[in-house]
């Protein structure tokens, strides 16, 4: 069974997408060979009148006690620090990275996935509140404990994953191996807001790539790689961010290179990241069979070096 390289996006799993549906991808991605599931404590908070989130653990929790064994053929990644705790508006609500923070977060996770242990545990999104030696330490015990296998960094500027590495060096304790970004082929102008991106730190950039590249042991995952279905669908336009005339030369040559494979600009996106140096494992959302199916496909597909080259080229 050939390797699945992204990791099954399960955000919405539970709140938009059913019970029935979301057990049906789950099935596929595992019968393909799928082992990365992403999901997170607070999703989705936002679909929930009383802001509680948990939606998407509590199902794929469900979903492995229907599944004996399963549990051992899959990793589990999940994050916490942005999840709606107590009154007032998000984000400033959220649950933070404080010690008693992180460990509340990891036993709710736990329990509502209904496992022993997390396989990749991200701290969401950045709390500059609390002091790097204090998460650090936290993310060391769970570690220690056995209640986390890897830790990861999520929507946080690259100067502090480094310092944060630094600190856990110091200490002899374990530190962030992945970094989780959004990513695509296309990207929006510096500086320009995009509407459904709330982390001011949350792309990829150059010196993300650069940095990734020379550190072995760092991985990248990235989220949002389709761009909601703007590559393909009519009806999900490129948010105005995106209106540059790098957008256009990139969206000619990627259509072009996908016209001569055979294929969807999605395929093509997917295994560009897939495929290259570093190599990507992009996040994908899916609420479809056949949206699974094309996701599968574009991440089997190996790119022959001149068309790679022809997309690499393009300012």
């Amino acid at each position: 069974m050939a390797q699945v390289n992204f990791a099954l996006g399960a955000m919405r799993f539970g709140s938009q997408v059913d019970e029935q549906t979301a057990f049906d991808l789950l099935d596929r991605f595992v019968d393909a060979g799928g082992t990365l599931i992403d999901t997170a404590n607070c999703y989705a908070f936002w679909s929930d009148p009383n802001g509680a989130g948990g939606h998407s653990e509590r199902l794929i929790g469900t979903w492995l006690a229907r599944r004996p064994g399963v549990r051992d053929r899959v990793r589990l990644s999940t994050k916490a620090g942005a999840q709606p705790v107590g009154g007032g508006e998000w984000p400033a609500n959220r649950e933070g990275l404080s010690a008693p923070a992180i460990k509340t977060a990891v036993e709710g996770s736990l329990r509502r996935l209904g496992t022993d242990h997390i396989d990749l545990f991200w701290t969401h999104m950045e709390d500059r509140s609390v002091p790097l030696e204090e998460t650090g330490h936290a993310l060391a015990l769970l570690v220690e404990s056995g209640a986390v296998n890897r830790l990861g960094a999520s929507n946080h500027a690259l100067w502090r994953v480094e310092r944060a590495r630094l600190v856990a060096q110091a200490n002899g304790w374990p530190s962030y191996t992945a970094l989780q970004l959004r990513h695509s082929y296309l990207r929006p102008r510096p500086g320009a807001a995009v509407a459904d991106q709330s982390h001011r730190f949350g792309w990829v950039t150059d010196e993300v790539i650069d940095y990734v590249g020379s550190e072995r042991e760092l991985t990248l995952w990235a989220y949002t790689p389709l761009l909601n279905g703007a590559y393909t669908r009519d009806d999900r336009p490129l948010a105005e961010a995106y209106d540059h005339p790098g957008t256009a030369r990139r969206l000619t040559v990627l259509t072009e290179v996908a016209d001569e494979v055979g294929v969807t600009r999605n395929r093509i996106v997917l295994a560009w990241l897939t495929g290259g140096v570093p190599a990507v494992t992009p996040i994908v959302g899916v609420s479809s069979v056949a949206q699974l199916e094309e996701a599968l496909a574009g991440a089997a597909l190996v790119l022959p070096g001149e068309l790679r080259a022809r997309l690499d080229a393009v300012a």
